[in-house]
């Protein structure tokens, strides 16, 4: 992506598939990464400017559905079944970082996967940032 307005529509097309993805209307089970993604490591662990960078990324493509605190009361994630997580929870923050960049590279719908369409350094700068938000 090479200026605001690519990013912009990238933005837009996600959360459009998102949203179409989203109205599947069964339950699903909990979302457990592979015991193999415990052993992943994050490289920028400790990294303040990879936090600052985290939360730019935050801003564009997650805080529609998991809202700006991270709550899981994003506008766009009203209507998505199972609703988005709440990245401040307890259980959530429990995971490793291994764990949560796993499910950023594999995603599960409605959530989309990140492998392709984000820099591994950037998933990695997203959950430095996400590991801020904790209640």
């Amino acid at each position: 992506m090479k200026n605001k307005r690519d990013i912009r529509i990238w933005t837009i097309l996600m959360v459009t598939g998102l949203l179409i993805l989203g109205f599947n209307g069964h339950a699903q089970e909990k979302w457990v990464a592979p015991a193999s993604a415990d052993k992943i490591v994050n490289p920028l662990k400790g990294d303040t400017d990879a936090v600052a960078n985290g939360k730019r990324t935050y801003r564009m493509l997650c805080v529609v559905c998991h809202g700006a605190k991270g709550k899981g009361d994003g506008v766009g994630g009203a209507g998505l079944k199972p609703l988005p997580t709440n990245l401040t929870s307890a259980e959530f923050q429990a995971q490793t970082d291994g764990a949560i960049f796993w499910k950023l590279e594999e995603g599960r719908s409605p959530m989309a996967s990140y492998k392709t369409a984000l820099p591994e350094k950037k998933r990695w700068e997203l959950i430095n940032y996400i590991r801020t938000l904790k209640q």
